[in-house]
């Protein structure tokens, strides 16, 4: 990285898409987040902080309410934050610097390689990874005994798995099961969706009950070497069938011994973190921040 560090600040329509992306491909915390496909389709609008010639980046994802400007997380976005391939706590100072003064209000993730002490009020979120690398016999055999019950009890309840599914039935379950939702999220993510797969970045699974009831699913996207479990769909009955346990171990299956990590993208809910680490996964952790500048006449309607 050159020493004469330049940080601009770029609107979508100023970014160099090609660049852009380049650096996300290229770099060791880059993630499907934050290229530039992914937020031009969850993402109300975006801007962005680029340094010098895309040697790291920034993504700004905002919305305005009234007169104010403010930084959020979009839909389906578990980590953005400073992306590069030399990422330390002084360049990560200068980067949220930078931010223009115009947003008010930040919410908003980093990522893993974004857990430094700065001059900021960071805070530490935890995520679930499973390395796929070994045999499916070595994989299963570090399932808590839980796990494998409920996968065995799917078996005898006569559920059964299945791939390519349709992502309509998924994202129709999600929404049930979701509260307070935008059904632009939604359509957006399904566009997000047909565009992986065309380029078979994007795979859905399902698991069925006997009588052919679509009671688990999940769609998983897939880059820099990970397979995210980005959208879930899982009917109330599926927690008695031991679905969800069978969906997760019938993608663990068809992965295993491929260089790849299972990405459960979280969880800070106890309940979540137990389920994903029953598997065999561990903790990651990962930034994010959160800082109020309103106008103290504002202040009352966000809490920092």
């Amino acid at each position: 990285m050159t020493a004469n560090r330049v940080i601009r600040y770029l609107r979508q329509s100023e970014i160099n898409k090609e660049k852009w992306d380049l650096c996300i491909s290229n770099s060791p915390n880059g993630s499907i987040y934050s290229y530039s496909f992914y937020l031009d389709h969850l993402a109300d609008n975006w801007d962005a902080l680029v340094l010098n010639d895309y040697e790291a980046v920034m993504p700004l994802p905002w919305r305005k309410k009234w007169t104010v400007y403010y930084i959020y997380q979009p839909f389906l976005t578990a980590q953005l934050g400073v992306i590069g391939k030399y990422i330390s706590a002084d360049l990560l100072n200068k980067f949220l610097s930078a931010i223009p003064t115009k947003f008010k209000y930040w919410d908003f993730p980093l990522n893993r390689e974004n857990l430094y002490p700065v001059d900021f009020p960071l805070y530490q979120r935890i995520n679930y990874v499973l390395n796929l690398k070994k045999s499916y016999d070595q994989l299963h055999s570090n399932y808590k005994e839980n796990i494998r019950r409920n996968i065995k009890k799917s078996k005898q309840f006569g559920c059964y798995s299945k791939n390519n599914i349709d992502v309509d039935e998924i994202i129709s379950i999600a929404k049930a099961q979701t509260k307070n939702y935008i059904d632009d999220d939604f359509e957006n993510f399904k566009s997000l969706f047909y565009y992986l797969h065309q380029q078979q970045l994007a795979k859905t699974y399902g698991v069925f009950s006997q009588k052919d009831e679509l009671i688990a699913s999940a769609v998983f996207f897939f880059s820099h070497n990970r397979a995210y479990y980005i959208l879930v769909g899982n009917h109330p009955n599926c927690r008695t069938l031991g679905a969800s346990h069978a969906l997760i171990n019938s993608f663990i299956k068809d992965h295993s011994e491929q260089d790849l990590v299972l990405d459960f993208e979280g969880s800070d809910i106890r309940n979540l973190a137990y389920f994903y680490s029953s598997f065999g996964a561990v903790e990651e952790s990962y930034a994010a921040i959160k800082l109020n500048k309103l106008p103290w006449w504002l202040k009352w309607l966000k809490k920092a």
